[in-house]
């Protein structure tokens, strides 16, 4: 079977499901050449790269950009195009307008998060093209494939659920090797922040923690909303450290390994790449039990769930791990047991043809 994966982001999920697609199909993978050096380093030789250039979102000249797609995918003449969704409107005009191959989508997010300003305006409509043109729709919860079905009408013969796949190991091949101590009473909360990530609860929680631990350490990584507006009269830098930036592939890995355990105090969520992180890198996850969380990860077994908008849970929480050193051990060696099950791109990919053999049906 010969497979395009196209993908404008999520570039550690498609390097882990292309990797893992190498053992069971012919994989090109197409992306915008500003991607290429993320990627090159960590694909499988097997896998071959087709490129295009590709601007910013409201440069005109994407309508040449989407021409070069389309001109790739006509050379590849795939048995099947597989798309990470792409919250590029760009594309999908070009979806609407041109006919495809047999098209599978995997949508990460059914809605746009509350309060998520990152979001390009109109693609949560745009978008929803690939819902009804895709012969086959990927998610990773039962819940998303519930709205799916639900709320748009999709019928679910045409929606698989299959697992977000672990990819902490990519960002270890990113650290270069280099390996930090873990910190036994650092926390980390990781990745964009936005009101939908509920920084506010955990920030609620700390000073219950730390009444317990009174060197506790949370460090908070990533962009989005300003620091500031959480810290009114300032923060303990000795409690606190503070990385509201874009973090560089290889400083990741570095601060999972740091860390006791990995919160996410989400107040909505459809599944969460940071415990996909988390999990292959030995770093214990305590998260709300919302949407697909619930689901990706198992209470007291690789993680703990708390109610979601609940700073004493929340801290409750904190304070029994970071006390229970057997426990987080257990959790550890639960989590990576799971990265040789069903988190591995290697069993998900085998599912994921199955998925293309039907979509390939769906289309004759």
């Amino acid at each position: 079977m010969k497979v395009a994966l196209l993908h404008f982001c999520f570039p550690e999920y498609t390097v882990g499901l292309a990797n893992g697609l190498a053992d069971h199909v012919d994989v090109t993978l197409i992306h915008p050449e500003k991607l290429s050096a993320t990627c090159r380093d960590v694909l499988d030789p097997r896998v071959k790269v087709r490129t295009f250039p590709k601007g910013r979102i409201r440069d005109i000249r994407n309508i040449a950009s989407m021409r070069a797609m389309m001109r790739l995918i006509r050379e590849i003449n795939p048995d099947v195009l597989h798309v990470q969704e792409t919250n590029d409107f760009w594309y999908d005009l070009t979806l609407l307008l041109n006919r495809m191959p047999p098209l599978v989508t995997t949508i990460h997010d059914v809605f746009r998060h509350p309060g998520d300003r990152g979001s390009i305006p109109g693609a949560e409509y745009t978008r929803r093209i690939a819902f009804y043109k895709s012969q086959q729709l990927i998610v990773h919860a039962d819940a998303l494939k519930d709205a799916l079905t639900g709320q748009f009408r999709v019928p679910a013969k045409r929606v698989a659920v299959l697992p977000h796949g672990e990819i902490g190991s990519l960002f270890q091949r990113w650290a270069d090797g280099v390996t930090l101590p873990r910190e036994p009473h650092t926390l980390l909360f990781f990745g964009r922040i936005w009101p939908y990530k509920g920084l506010k609860y955990l920030l609620d929680a700390m000073p219950l923690v730390a009444e317990q631990f009174p060197d506790v350490r949370l460090i908070i990584a990533g962009r989005g909303e300003k620091l500031e507006q959480y810290f009114p009269h300032g923060c303990d830098p000795r409690r606190y450290e503070m990385l509201n930036d874009y973090i560089p592939t290889k400083a990741v890995a570095g601060l999972f390994e740091r860390s006791t355990a990995a919160v996410l105090p989400y107040i909505e969520s459809s599944q969460s790449g940071v415990a996909a992180v988390a999990f292959a890198l030995g770093t214990p996850v305590i998260a709300s039990n919302v949407g697909g969380l619930g689901e990706m990860i198992r209470h007291e077994q690789d993680g703990l769930l708390v109610p979601p908008q609940d700073g004493r849970s929340l801290a409750d929480a904190i304070i029994r791990l970071l006390g229970d050193r057997p426990l987080q051990q257990q959790m550890q060696a639960a989590a990576l047991t799971r990265c040789q099950q069903d988190l591995n791109w290697s069993h998900i990919a085998a599912d994921t043809v199955e998925v293309y053999r039907k979509a390939i049906a769906i289309a004759r």
